[in-house]
Order: structure tokens, then sequence, then C-alpha cells
């Protein structure tokens, strides 16, 4: 692909093709799963029990990279996604492969707005994005580290039909793996790295999505009840895009921020907030957005 942005035009017709991954939370390359969602201790399974963890994710979009390239757009382009990524986890309290066994589900709320003035592109719209099931959840356990692996499929269950539809489009099965490592035997000082792999089916018009990856990562330290620590992600396509329009062209990010995380004594409560600045991105077959996330997240334990 040309790279140089005197030659607007291509740019502009691929963009228009890929409006639909600008609609999930906080949109990302071209799969499903939301980067910056999990940072410190994010490769930790909780005890047995059933919880709730609710996501509010604010995704500001300051720029567009232009298809193929880390430049952007030209003209006035911004977009902002607020979303509620409602979880829902079962520890069984059953092993397996000797790990705690257990299940979830993710089902995301959203209202996105585009602003889009190189495509002429004005949109927004509010619905209930694609739904996660997860029937495989394992949990280990050591004296100084937690692992996880899991398994489950984002289904094609949302809206697609406007450029700011809360859908992708089409269905993807991710496959997730992580560790948590306690640098003393107090588990005051922590580092996690949580890896996601994402394997994209094709959407209505033929076209399948490259496949990605997602590296989220936390360093935190204890100070009595609270915790806080530098979090980060980066996220690359893996596999060329594939069917109509597609290129060989490759997206990529990645994020440096902050959290901290506060229980509520007596509540089983813990809540986290997060602020995350993409530092770099470059587009892929469409163009990708590139701000900064905004995350609070409630961890209710039944």
């Amino acid at each position: 692909m040309n790279k140089n942005m005197g030659h607007t035009a291509p740019a502009l017709l691929s963009l228009l093709a890929a409006l639909g991954a600008l609609a999930a939370p906080a949109a990302r390359a071209e799969g499903h799963y939301v980067p910056g969602v999990e940072g410190l201790q994010g490769a930790s399974v909780p005890p047995p029990g059933a919880y709730y963890l609710g996501y509010l994710v604010n995704y500001q979009m300051d720029d567009f990279r232009a298809p193929g390239t880390s430049s952007n757009l030209p003209g006035h382009n911004r977009g902002t996604v607020t979303a509620l990524a409602n979880r829902f986890v079962w520890i069984t309290g059953r092993k397996l492969l000797g790990a705690d066994y257990g299940m979830e589900a993710i089902v995301p709320v959203m209202r996105t707005s585009l602003t889009v003035n190189a495509a002429g592109i004005s949109d927004t719209r509010s619905g209930v994005g694609d739904v996660y099931l997860g029937p495989l959840v394992l949990g280990w356990h050591g004296p100084q580290w937690d692992a996880v692996a899991a398994a489950g499929v984002w289904l094609d269950s949302a809206g697609t039909g406007h450029p700011a539809s809360p859908g992708k489009g089409f269905k993807s099965t991710m496959l997730t793996g992580g560790l948590t490592y306690y640098f003393d035997g107090a588990r005051t000082v922590s580092g996690s790295a949580l890896l996601r792999l994402e394997r994209n089916g094709r959407n209505a018009a033929g076209m399948r999505p490259g496949n990605q990856a997602t590296l989220e990562w936390g360093l935190g330290r204890s100070f009595g009840a609270w915790q806080v620590g530098l979090v980060g992600y980066s996220q690359w396509q893996f596999s060329d895009d594939s069917g109509p329009g597609a290129s060989t062209d490759r997206a990529s990010r990645h994020a440096l921020g902050a959290e901290l995380v506060y229980p509520v004594p007596g509540a089983g409560l813990f809540l986290k907030g997060a602020f995350y600045k993409e530092v770099r991105a470059e587009a892929g077959t469409g163009a990708l957005p590139k701000g900064s996330l905004l995350r609070l997240t409630l961890v209710k334990a039944f």
C-alpha cells in the first residue's frame, strides 16, 4: 500500500470499508477484546464463588491512523466510546488439571459517537454489543504465584448497520493464558502478564480480519488496603486480513498507564481505577483510532 499521505483516496475507501471495527468498546485493531480492562494481578483467578465485574470504560479517539500507516487522516476526526462491560464469573469449586474450574459470560452495553470528516461520517449509536461466552476458566494458585488459562467465543450477536453500531459483524474464538508472580512472601509486590489470542471469523462481505494478540501487564505494590502500580498493554495483528479489500498491512498499538485498587472492607467489593495513554498505533487494512482510555471497575463477590 502507498504510504504517502498525499494519496488520500485509497485511505478514505479503506476507512469506509472498516468502520465496523470502530464500533466495539474502545475500538481496537480488528478483534473483539478491549485491552486495558485488566491490569494489576490480571492473571489471578478468584477463589470458588460467584462474581460480578463491571468495567466502565471511556475511550477518547484523538486521531485516526490512515490505513497501513502511523500517520493521521487529514481533517477533524474524533470519536468517543463509553461502555459498561458486564462480566459474570462462576468458579465452581471443582478441580480440572489441578486448577479451580469456572465459566464466564460478558455482556457489553455501549454508546459510540464518531465524527470522521475525512470520510463524511457523523454517527452516534447505543446498544448491546457482541456477547462473550467462556465455558472454560482454569485458575492455579501457588505460594507466590497465580496462573490462568481460559477459552471462549465472541458471538456475532449485535447490530452492524451503521458506522457507530455496536457489533463487529463476525465471530471470534479467544484463548487466554497468564501469570501473576509475587516477589515477596507477604504478596505486597506483584508482576502480572495476561495474553489473549483471537482467531476471527468472516463477516457478511466475506472478509476475515487478521488474528490478533493482546498483552496486558501490571507492576503493583500494596500499601495496607490500597494497591497502586504501573500498567500497560500492547496489541498486534499477527496474520493478514483475507477476502475483499484485504491488504498485507497489520495493525498494532501500545499504551502505558497507572492503576489504583481499593477493597471495601466487609462488603465483598473491590474498586479499581486506571488511565491509559496510547503511545503508538499503526493501522492495518482499515483506519485505526489512537487515544486514551479511562477505566473504572467494580468487583462484587456473592
